[in-house]
């Protein structure tokens, strides 16, 4: 199985890796100026952050971008897989006040989980991909629930569309707005997994979530 990291190897990856975060990332500040938002269930962040509960705030691996301006600077950490892809990602949200925690899901999964479920423990809140980092798409990975009933930490499902958009051709087709969209956030409702759950209730949740990203957001 190629290593993840074996892009590290290239002085072209590398630069790569660099110049692209310099390049993209004012772009999405000046699309950024340009959108209007509207969120929808904002009250169920509002409660999660006034009881100052640590979330696991879960996307669409093809929402990256309208999340990295959505929760700007709220010191979340993001799952970022030790990929080239996953290189600049993590530079590029580090612009925008995102830390990291760097594996892969197919090399050491279960100790990046482990790194994830001590940056919960010591309050600072999660962003997760459950469907990357690279597929199947809009397909729940376990991992989301797994670190929710080992922390006790809810599952934020989070849902984005735009009013005027374009989407990648990448697997993930992600969701880039254009110039002067309304970007709609829709927040659900908190699902929190039981630490002594029993796997088929572990399937049942990954389910509930699934349906939770998928569900048709009207506006």
């Amino acid at each position: 199985m190629k290593d993840p990291a074996s892009w590290r190897q290239s002085r072209s990856k590398r630069a790569q890796a660099v110049a692209i975060p310099a390049l993209v990332w004012p772009v999405i500040e000046f699309l950024g100026a340009t959108y209007e938002w509207r969120r929808v269930g904002q009250q169920h962040l509002d409660r999660l952050d006034a009881a100052h509960q640590p979330y696991i705030l879960a996307i669409w691996h093809g929402c990256i971008l309208t999340t990295m301006l959505a929760w700007r600077d709220k010191g979340l950490v993001s799952l970022v897989s030790e990929n080239f892809d996953g290189e600049w990602i993590a530079r590029l949200s580090a612009h925008f006040g995102f830390g990291a925690v760097r594996g892969s899901s197919s090399r050491g999964g279960a100790r990046v989980l482990i790194q994830a479920k001590r940056e919960l423990e010591q309050g600072r809140s999660l962003l997760i991909t459950p469907d990357g980092p690279r597929g199947p798409r809009h397909i729940v990975q376990p991992g989301a629930v797994w670190l929710a009933g080992a922390t006790g930490c809810p599952i934020l499902p989070v849902r984005m569309t735009a009013s005027r958009c374009r989407t990648t051709r990448s697997w993930d087709q992600h969701l880039v707005p254009s110039p002067g969209a309304v970007v709609t956030v829709v927040i659900s409702a908190p699902i929190t997994v039981p630490a002594d759950t029993d796997p088929a209730t572990r399937d049942a949740k990954r389910l509930e979530l699934e349906n939770a990203l998928n569900a048709p957001i009207r506006v």
